[in-house]
């Protein structure tokens, strides 16, 4: 029905911290948008049918006014989301977020250790400021979900975090396919863990080899489309950067819609659908490929790792090739070991 059910909102691309994995290139010179615009773009958010909207940054705390247009949001019925690296959270921010419950607050925590943390952020002290966030959350009992960006700089910590979140009862996450910086830089990618022991990794954690392996089934041999776009982006989500531009999502920076020269309505009526409608170009070895439909491969990665948004990217297809062999091994024991208890049966039977 082309309803944007759900709606991501860069608030800022400024952080307090200066990890080297971090993707958002702050545009020199460019006003972010004043508390009354955002609150606007929101008011016309909720009036399109809006359901959810993330704040997410860059580190969305560092604006002065964002418990304005965050409590701008929640009155206006949305279910609001926060991605937050936890060290600005005070307990001022934490007691008016307890009165207006978030839907979710996702800390991205990098290390168990001080070391392996700070390692990560570049910034002394952001350890423990950041566990002190997690700790102001779970006292106001604000639903709280920790994530980790894996990097080789703190690959080894993803076990004990783990364990750190299950000793507090909520959930965790983490994810390794790191895309090169908005502004292009190589950076970023240059931190990324092997594919071989992303996958690994993976497997080793049952809730991801279930996600994979439902993924698996679902989509399986599914058929290729000659559209650009074949994930779900900008049919019932959309994304909007600090500087009120709407986008497709938050990777594809090469289309959008200036929100300060027109009303969120036209630019997801009318610019939305003809980026939807475009078609690729030229076959390409993705179309012939097997795994295809499991792979994480978009127009916005391809943009961001060749500059071109139907170039395969080497990175996403070698784990895509991995997952899936990781799948096919787990059908065939699943396979043989249906197999050996229907013999056991027959034989017992026959016994």
């Amino acid at each position: 029905m082309h309803i944007p059910l759900d709606c991501s909102f860069e608030l800022t691309y400024r952080c307090n911290l200066k990890c080297r994995h971090c993707y958002c290139a702050p545009g020199a010179g460019r006003a972010e948008l004043s508390a009354s615009e955002a609150c606007r773009i929101i008011d016309e958010l909720a009036e399109a049918g809006c359901l959810w909207v993330l704040f997410t940054g860059g580190e969305p705390l560092l604006r002065p006014d964002f418990l304005d247009i965050y409590t701008h949001a929640k009155r206006k019925g949305l279910l609001v989301m926060l991605f937050t690296n936890g060290t600005l959270l005070t307990p001022r921010i934490a007691d008016h977020l307890a009165e207006y419950r978030p839907f979710l607050i996702d800390i991205s925590l990098y290390g168990a250790t001080r070391a392996a943390y700070e390692t990560v952020t570049g910034v002394p002290g952001s350890y423990e400021r950041c566990m002190r966030g997690i700790e102001l959350a779970r006292e106001r009992k604000l639903p709280l979900k920790l994530k980790t960006t894996v990097t080789l700089d703190n690959e080894h910590e993803v076990p004990a975090i783990r364990e750190y979140a299950k000793s507090l009862g909520v959930e965790y996450r983490f994810d390794a396919i790191l895309n090169p910086g908005l502004d292009g830089s190589r950076g970023p990618a240059a931190l990324r863990i092997p594919p071989g022991r992303f996958v690994d990794m993976e497997a080793e954690h049952s809730e991801f080899a279930e996600d994979w392996e439902r993924f698996c089934r679902d989509f399986w041999r599914m058929p290729s489309d000659d559209s650009l776009f074949i994930c779900p982006a900008g049919r019932s989500s959309c994304h909007i950067d600090p500087y009120g531009m709407l986008q497709i999502c938050l990777m594809v920076k090469r289309w959008s819609y200036d929100l300060r020269a027109g009303t969120f309505r036209e630019g997801w009526s009318e610019f939305m659908p003809r980026l939807r409608s475009m078609k690729s170009r030229r076959r390409t070895s993705c179309a012939d490929c097997e795994v295809y439909p499991i792979c994480d491969r978009c127009p916005g990665w391809s943009l961001l790792e060749t500059g071109d948004p139907e170039s395969p990217v080497e990175y996403l297809c070698e784990i895509a090739r991995l997952r899936a062999r990781a799948f096919r091994k787990g059908q065939d024991k699943e396979e043989r070991g249906v197999s050996h208890e229907r013999e056991e049966a027959v034989s017992e039977a026959a016994g």
